[in-house]
């Protein structure tokens, strides 16, 4: 039994043609729709999540469901839905058959980068941690049959073309009248169309870096190909709810206190051996900053995706 976890963005035919033609046992959709942007995208992207329920559903007979992104761009939410979402329908059991499993497939085709990285990384990093469900994670990916940007592209410059003769032609003002056509529109029209084809050939099929939040930058981190150890999630958990220590003897009293127990050269050494492990030379989730004779120590970027994804997950400190 499949799960097919789809963002939405502009297109159809890569949501849903492949698992047709490939004949894919798919019982289950999650449509995913963004909902930042021009009202005019989040209109067609809508248009394009309203067919493919409906074609889900009498093409291949799936139980279809849309549900919304608030921000595409959170890379970080993106990350956390995908880890939820992923897990839970891993776990889900309706509708699963007495000895089969329910497979999870992700279709990363569509929708900003940001939410198809962040949702391979949260795929990947589940494959790490539910090692006995590693094969029933998948990611893939699509190729178009062609792109229409050129194809829009090339009628647009016969339409450049079209109003340039319009245009240019000594034609009877009154026989165009007759005809409801504006001579004004025509110039209009032909003057918005060269410019606009010009910024193509200048630019390509994008204008701009937008800014997101205090950058133009978002980085997307990469996943731990390695498993946490009970003791390193609490200090990830212990790093994520202080933000950070000026060193790591300040974490090690830290820890000791949340554990009760005494603090002493053995229990420092051993948050010193598993700070290391979490560190850039183990798991990547520790960053350490030389200050004097001390480490700053702090989560990175990938350490606190994992602490927002585990953050309502029960821990036992004893």
């Amino acid at each position: 039994m499949q799960t097919h976890v789809v963002p939405v963005g502009f297109d159809y035919d890569r949501m849903i043609a492949p698992l047709i033609r490939d004949q894919f046992d798919v019982d289950r959709v999650i449509l995913l729709e963004g909902t930042v942007g021009s009202e005019a995208n989040v209109e067609y992207s809508r248009n394009i999540a309203r067919k493919l329920e409906q074609d889900f559903r009498n093409l291949l007979g799936a139980e279809t469901v849309r549900e919304k992104l608030t921000d595409v761009y959170d890379y970080d939410a993106a990350f956390e839905r995908a880890y939820d979402l992923i897990n839970a329908e891993l776990d889900r059991e309706e509708g699963v058959d007495e000895g089969d499993e329910r497979e999870v497939w992700v279709n990363l085709c569509s929708m900003p980068r940001p939410v198809s990285f962040a949702f391979a990384t949260a795929a990947h990093s589940i494959m790490v941690e539910r090692q006995d469900d590693r094969d029933r994670i998948h990611t893939y990916y699509t190729a178009p049959e062609k792109y229409l940007e050129t194809e829009l592209a090339e009628e647009l410059r016969a339409t450049r073309d079209l109003l340039g003769d319009l245009d240019a032609a000594d034609l009877d003002p009154e026989a165009l009248a007759d005809a409801g056509v504006d001579p004004d529109r025509v110039a209009d029209r032909l003057a918005s169309t060269t410019d606009l084809l010009a910024e193509f050939d200048e630019r390509g099929t994008t204008i701009g870096a937008k800014r997101i939040g205090d950058s133009h930058v978002i980085e997307l981190p990469v996943a731990s190909f390695q498993n946490v150890k009970p003791f390193e999630e609490l200090v990830l958990f212990t790093l994520g709810e202080h933000g950070e220590f000026e060193s790591v003897s300040e974490l090690a009293e830290t820890l000791a206190d949340d554990l009760n127990e005494e603090y002493t050269d053995s229990f420092r050494s051993k948050v010193i051996y598993n700070v290391d492990r979490l560190g850039p030379g183990g798991k990547g989730y520790i960053e350490r900053e030389e200050r004097g004779k001390s480490y700053r120590t702090t989560l990175s970027r990938i350490g606190q995706l994992w602490v927002r994804a585990h953050a309502d997950e029960d821990r036992d400190l004893a």
